[in-house]
């Protein structure tokens, strides 16, 4: 499924599945959604872009080796429990701080840390897994 069409309209469509799985990780506590589903959404996202042009224009899209962000987000998620123990409760129990910013009151939380955690570790695992397959099936 190599048809012109394809190839082009695979970048936009990768940049709108992309954003989508952040509004989707960034609602995922007051409705359904979170780190997990938008994780999801943008490792299907590169993959797409994966079949559509190819292993290498996706490498060069994520910047970073993909287990890299994978590992960058399990330590993200791990560390989101540190502030529950600074404030002497179990570990994981979600904190909240609302600082305001302007008029604006901002809503920031540790549950939301370890949901941008999972994030990160769904989108890399999933992206080196769909990108090894590619790579295995083009040669």
């Amino acid at each position: 499924m190599n048809t012109v069409i394809f190839r082009t309209v695979a970048p936009y469509f990768t940049s709108l599945m992309v954003l989508f799985s952040i509004f989707v990780l960034l609602r995922g506590h007051n409705e359904p959604g979170g780190g997990f589903i938008g994780g999801l959404i943008a490792a299907s996202a590169f993959a797409i872009y994966g079949i559509a042009c190819g292993v290498q224009p996706v490498r060069r899209a994520l910047f970073f080796h993909p287990m890299s962000i994978a590992g960058c987000g399990l330590l993200l998620a791990a560390c989101s429990g540190l502030p529950s123990i600074a404030e002497r409760v179990p570990y994981l129990t979600g904190l909240w701080v609302f600082p305001k910013i302007g008029a604006v009151e901002l809503a920031l939380s540790t549950p939301m840390v370890f949901d941008i955690g999972v994030y990160l570790v769904v989108v890399g695992a999933i992206t080196s897994i769909a990108l090894a397959l590619e790579e295995r099936e083009r040669d």
